[in-house]
């Protein structure tokens, strides 16, 4: 649903909510998509959701709960009755009701806590007790699992016995007595194998699965590499204890992207959205980097004083510092994006980093050559600068650029081999070493051709 389209549900439901037409809501919200609701009651003020979610078939009303922000999930939690909230968590997944855990207070937990049911309390506890950036995190134990003794006829019929209540019933994990991992099958080869065949036949005993300690996002990455709905984890005796699924890895990858662009924005990373986000905390993610930075250009500033003399001498110089530094910026920025997207996709590791560099400095060679032809013109023609001073800009031009390239792509690199991570590395620091590199050039070049 669109921002229109939600505009004019809105339109439309209001005036029942005021004049409670129970029963033309109900028509109307009951075959919406939960994900669709959720941004609907976003929209609506509280009490007008808590009668809303009343309305919703229970299925419906569950998944419309986990698609919900934090801050309403809260409140919608303080307006249920213990029979209500039981009801929810009765239809949550496992792994959905972790999630919720953590992002409420310790009041909401404990009545949360309070009405799962004792199972599930232990299942709780022993994902929580995961890293948080774990695969074990971040898993479900409902899944199918079969016996490879059984056949078809057995495998179907224990699958609408059992997959209910079970995330994925598409992918099904054969386990031995012992819980080992023994292989993997789909309903598809099911419905195109004989009834009569045997799990142990027609599974695929090659099986892709990843430990409850591996890091998240290398686990979302394993199920975008090889299309898999859901990825089986396994313990260190290589016994199935839950898996990740797709819907999970989406939102890992979601989240670690948003996370390196506020890092490569010089942003101390948030869980919460923006508009979530209140003024004085937005102010905490962003002042410390910003103070850094202040702080950092002492060194361009000490270069600038150092040069007094020969911007005394050649006034002109002074205009094209900026152009310089920002040239340099730009360019390093590029070489340093792509490079740390690279990394955080296993496309690049730090054997690749001659490739890399030979590459980035053709690149940057090219770019240097036609920035500087480019900028030639435009000293001569728009400027009327002498020629002496357009060749000290184009020469520190050239080589600025080779410079920035060069930075941008092995730094991010470096930074991951010594352990740090390479979205820190973009903007703030490359700009930094790039615009302390230009200028030192562009003096040095200066003192050379114009004798100053």
């Amino acid at each position: 649903m669109n921002e229109e389209e939600l505009n004019l549900l809105l339109e439309e439901l209001m005036p029942l909510i005021k004049e409670r037409q129970y029963a033309q809501l109900y028509q109307r919200v009951r075959d919406l998509k939960p994900a669709d609701i959720a941004l609907l009651f976003e929209e609506v003020p509280m009490e007008d959701v808590i009668l809303l979610f009343r309305l919703l078939p229970k299925d419906t009303a569950a998944e419309t709960f986990v698609e919900l922000e934090p801050d309403r999930q809260q409140k919608l939690i303080g307006a249920f009755s213990d029979a209500e909230l039981k009801a929810v968590l009765d239809e949550l997944y496992l792994d959905d009701t972790v999630d919720i855990i953590e992002e409420m207070p310790a009041n909401v937990v404990r009545r949360i806590v309070q009405y799962s049911s004792p199972e599930m309390r232990q299942s709780i506890n022993e994902i929580l007790n995961f890293p948080a950036d774990s695969a074990g995190s971040i898993m479900t134990i409902e899944y199918v699992d079969l016996d490879a003794a059984m056949t078809v006829d057995n495998a179907f019929e224990h699958i609408r016995e059992t997959g209910w209540d079970k995330e994925t019933i598409y992918t099904c994990y054969v386990i031995g007595t012992d819980r080992r991992l023994q292989g993997v099958v789909t309903v598809q080869q099911l419905l195109l194998c004989e009834r009569c065949s045997t799990i142990g036949d027609i599974m695929d005993r090659n099986v892709i699965s990843c430990k409850t300690t591996d890091n998240k996002v290398d686990v979302a990455q394993t199920l975008n590499k090889y299309d898999f709905l859901a990825l089986p984890v396994v313990d260190n005796e290589e016994r199935l204890v839950g898996i990740v699924t797709i819907d999970d890895a989406i939102d890992v990858l979601t989240d670690d992207a948003t996370e390196d662009m506020e890092k490569m924005a010089a942003i101390l990373p948030s869980e919460k959205t923006y508009l979530r986000t209140g003024v004085f905390e937005t102010w905490k993610q962003r002042i410390p980097w910003l103070l850094l930075l202040m702080l950092s250009s002492t060194f361009t500033q000490k270069i600038i004083n150092s040069a007094e003399d020969a911007l005394s001498a050649c006034v002109a110089l002074t205009a094209f510092i900026p152009m310089l530094m920002g040239t340099g910026g730009n360019a390093g920025g590029q070489a340093s994006v792509t490079v740390i997207r690279g990394l955080s996709l296993d496309e690049i590791g730090f054997s690749d980093w001659l490739r890399v560099f030979w590459k980035e400095f053709r690149v940057a060679l090219f770019c240097g050559i036609t920035l500087t032809v480019a900028n030639f013109a435009k000293l001569l023609i728009f400027d009327h600068v002498t020629m002496t001073v357009a060749v000290v800009v184009c020469i520190t031009l050239l080589v600025v650029v080779i410079f920035a390239k060069i930075v941008g792509c092995l730094l991010p690199i470096a930074a991951k081999r010594i352990g740090f991570d390479p979205a820190v590395m973009a903007s703030p620091f490359i700009t930094t070493i790039v615009d302390a590199l230009a200028l030192l050039t562009y003096f040095q070049v200066a003192k050379m051709l114009l004798h100053i």
